[in-house]
């Protein structure tokens, strides 16, 4: 299984660990890309500040930011699962798992990034800020530059198991399953189950305990449908239909009562 995550926008600090080495990440075919993300966004925010806080999107607030991407190749470097925070992250808490569902968890997680393509939740980074969304003024818009390393890289990753894509819209266009592997994937929504309406921030919170879920439980669905059994063994209400057209990725609706 290969689960699919975006990343959080705030992150914890990189700390006073040793500084990024790029070609130890996971997914050696993607360094290449990503050294040439990072060097253009280490430029940029070395230069003029009020021009990196325009192309990254940042408010007055956030300009710290900006000093904070400057120094990312002697910034110290945490696990990728210690820096991203947030309402996912909370939820499926990987620092509270135990041993064997931390092991499930650094086979089977993918995160993905606007700086690093994707990476482990094992793998050491710095604490960045560089969201899919941003153009670069060298590379261009970087959902597009991450499409072609991704599809050489991507497929190999998936193996031949399930791939659970639970990520956002702006991540998801960095690289789409196709043929074989799309038939394999299965999309989650979190709908209000009065309503059936999609909701904001427990659609995080619920992805987080259906990852969580799922290591903790050791549960190890060979593709979708055997998913919508183990989520429903697991105490989830779930609903879903095989795509109309093979090839295609399943959507799942996971139905709650709270929306928070």
């Amino acid at each position: 299984m290969l689960v699919l995550l975006p990343p959080s926008e705030g992150k914890a600090a990189s700390g006073r660990g040793a500084p990024l080495k790029t070609g130890s990440l996971s997914l050696p075919g993607l360094t290449a890309a990503r050294e040439a993300v990072l060097g253009e966004l280490v430029e940029l925010c070395a230069g003029d500040e009020e021009k990196a806080r325009e192309v990254l999107g940042l408010s007055e607030g956030l300009r710290g930011e900006v000093a904070k991407n400057a120094e990312l190749l002697t910034a110290g470097a945490r696990p990728a699962g210690e820096i991203y925070t947030g309402v996912l992250y909370d939820a499926l808490d990987l620092a509270s798992l135990d041993a064997a569902a931390k092991r499930r968890a650094a086979r089977s997680l993918l995160v993905f990034s606007g700086l690093w393509g994707a990476v482990r939740v094992t793998d050491r980074i710095p604490s960045y800020r560089c969201s899919m969304g941003v153009k670069l003024p060298g590379l261009g818009a970087l959902g597009g530059y991450w499409r072609a390393p991704m599809a050489e890289v991507l497929p190999e990753a998936a193996g031949s198991g399930l791939v659970l894509d639970l990520r956002s819209a702006a991540y998801a266009a960095a690289w789409k399953p196709k043929g074989e592997v799309a038939a394999r994937t299965a999309t989650v929504r979190v709908l209000h189950a009065p309503t059936r309406k999609v909701v904001s921030h427990f659609n995080k919170a619920t992805k987080g305990r259906i990852v969580r879920s799922l290591l903790a439980s050791g549960t190890a669905p060979e593709g979708p449908a055997e998913l919508v059994a183990a989520l429903r063994e697991l105490g989830y209400e779930v609903e879903a239909e095989a795509p109309a057209r093979a090839g295609r990725p399943w959507t799942l609706d996971v139905l709650v009562d709270e929306v928070h």
